[in-house]
């Protein structure tokens, strides 16, 4: 899969799928590099889906001299998109940095988004999830991965499904790990979170958008999301009432794909 030269760094992508075409981003990881089978079930289906790796994360590199803002991450993407001659893309932000992104895009490149759907986001940081993103950094830098992989992996999940999967989801091969080894990339994606504010230009968003709000999210539940939908004008937003930050489990991964694919479908 290719790498190109994009916003002063070298940025891998991969595309999947053909149709009209999706910009799905995620929160502190990639879906690439087989990352893929963790996309809405169905999307590659009916859509060509363009996923890449984040500065720092993956195959891309990164200019530690810029400082890291979800503007310098939303620009990497919407030069991607320049690159790739796209327009009137679907723009999908699934947790964290992923939907921030998104809302950067829809705000600044307008001519660039189709729709947008936002899951487990902001639009600004409030103290209690700053201080949350902050003890999640703390921990990789003076425990390591492992230990900064716990403490993200027990506040994301639904504990059932926590229960059942510890062993698949903890570990060397477990989730998060595209940040094994490289605390440097995670600091600098949490930067971007915490100075993360779109709150006064939510209202400049014009495309249709959704706004997932999940019941049990103890890192960005409706609390925070519901503000997103509040500020876009006409926004739809859909409560997941049994949803943790990560939506995890055959029942709820078939509802969330479903509910996004019926959004894409009528925009």
């Amino acid at each position: 899969m290719p790498v190109a030269r994009i916003n002063n760094h070298n940025m891998y992508f991969e595309t999947h799928g053909q149709g009209d075409p999706v910009l799905l981003m995620t929160g502190w990881g990639t879906f690439c590099h087989g990352g893929e089978r963790h996309m809405p079930w169905g999307l590659t289906d009916r859509y060509q889906v363009i996923i890449f790796d984040h500065r720092g994360i993956g195959n891309s590199d990164d200019d530690l001299n810029l400082d890291p803002t979800t503007r310098l991450y939303a620009d990497d993407a919407s030069e991607l998109l320049d690159h790739l001659g796209l327009k009137n893309v679907h723009l999908i932000g699934l947790v964290g940095i992923g939907a921030c992104i998104a809302q950067e895009i829809a705000i600044n490149r307008p001519d660039l988004a189709r729709s947008m759907i936002n899951t487990g986001c902001w639009a600004k940081m409030d103290r209690f999830l700053g201080d949350q993103l902050e003890l999640m950094r703390s921990v990789h830098r003076d425990m390591g991965f492992l230990a900064f992989q716990r403490l993200v992996t027990v506040m994301s999940f639904e504990p059932e499904y926590y229960i059942k999967n510890i062993d698949r989801l903890l570990g060397e091969d477990g989730v998060w790990g595209d940040l094994n080894g490289r605390y440097e990339a995670h600091s600098r994606l949490v930067d971007a979170c915490l100075t993360h504010d779109s709150l006064g230009r939510l209202d400049h968003i014009k495309v249709p958008s959704l706004i997932m709000h999940a019941g049990l999210d103890q890192v960005t539940g409706p609390r925070i999301t519901k503000v997103i939908e509040q500020g876009i004008p006409g926004a739809q937003g859909i409560l997941l009432e049994d949803s943790a930050h990560v939506i995890a489990g055959k029942e709820l991964k078939k509802k969330f794909a479903d509910i996004v694919l019926n959004f894409l479908d009528a925009h």
